[in-house]
């Protein structure tokens, strides 16, 4: 008896693994070895893919790492992480401390790390930055409002307003220190204290 051959992947799915797989090492590839050593083949060798499959997804290097920059940034600050995640028992905090402590710690990560090396390229290449500006643009809008959903802030008040958006401030000067070295005992006592700055923001009644 003949035995039915095995389903395959469909084409579509294994197009979908592939870009992923990409995007991973291009970030790896940024964060470890910076924008000079995140080359087309550089990326093709740690995907294991060939140059051609890597260009037949991304044309050019600056199509590669934005597109890796906007999907990592997605997965890592995702409105799960960000708003539904909830501290496990009180002991942990509320979700002042629960947020603070969630950006921060973002921007500890080496995705920051990563994402540091292109605004470095960017500062010398007026092509790069036109681009990577949209893409930060969207990307710290969307970062604010999960921050303002997740704490039911009234950023019709000003000083709401300024509290939240100092906090990413604040965790973008965090994340620039930790390049250098580890500062995590610094950072959890400064997002203790900037936690209790913000338990006075004007909040929306929940309905």
């Amino acid at each position: 008896m003949t035995l039915p051959a095995p389903a395959r992947e469909p084409k579509q799915d294994r197009s979908r693994e592939t870009r992923a797989r990409i995007l991973e090492s291009t970030v790896d590839c940024l964060a470890e070895r910076g924008w000079q050593g995140t080359t087309m083949a550089v990326v093709a060798a740690r995907s294991g893919v060939s140059r051609g499959a890597l260009q037949h997804h991304f044309p050019t290097r600056e199509d590669l790492v934005l597109a890796a920059m906007s999907e990592m940034f997605e997965q890592r600050i995702s409105a799960e992480e960000l708003i539904d995640s909830a501290p496990a028992s009180a002991s942990e905090g509320d979700q002042f401390d629960h947020l603070v402590e969630r950006v921060l710690d973002f921007y500890a990560s080496p995705l920051f790390a990563a994402a540091l090396h292109i605004w470095t390229a960017a500062a010398t290449d007026p092509a790069l930055r036109d681009r990577l500006l949209v893409q930060e643009d969207v990307f710290a809008r969307g970062t604010y409002d999960r921050a303002v959903r997740a704490l039911h802030a009234d950023v019709s008040d000003e000083r709401t307003h300024r509290l939240i958006q100092t906090t990413l401030d604040l965790a973008r000067g965090l994340g620039l220190a930790q390049v250098l070295s580890d500062d995590s005992k610094r950072r959890k006592s400064i997002a203790k204290f900037w936690a209790s700055e913000l338990r006075s923001i004007r909040t929306i009644p929940a309905s």
